[in-house]
């Protein structure tokens, strides 16, 4: 397995958790609260695992690779619990 996708699932496999939590936890009127803050705290843990990794050589491929694989798992959960409402 590349290191991309190493260091990427890890930031992938924690946006879907945080989107079933939301799902199931979260009053229905805040789910885009929710999911906007699973964002955000998603940006943040893709900065520290690439920088914990400490290799310069595909930093912007690898945090692209995270950040954009994140977006589109809350984005199909925004539009999951937006017609579930």
């Amino acid at each position: 397995m590349s290191l991309l996708l190493k260091s990427a699932a890890p930031v992938w496999l924690l946006a879907l958790a945080g989107a079933i939590a939301t799902g199931i936890l979260a009053d229905p009127a805040s789910h885009l609260v929710f999911l906007a803050v699973i964002l955000g705290g998603v940006v943040i843990l893709t900065f520290v695992v690439q920088l914990a990794l400490s290799r310069p050589a595909g930093f912007v491929d690898r945090c692209s690779a995270s950040i954009t694989g994140s977006v589109v798992i809350l984005a199909v959960a925004t539009l999951v619990l937006g017609l579930s409402q």
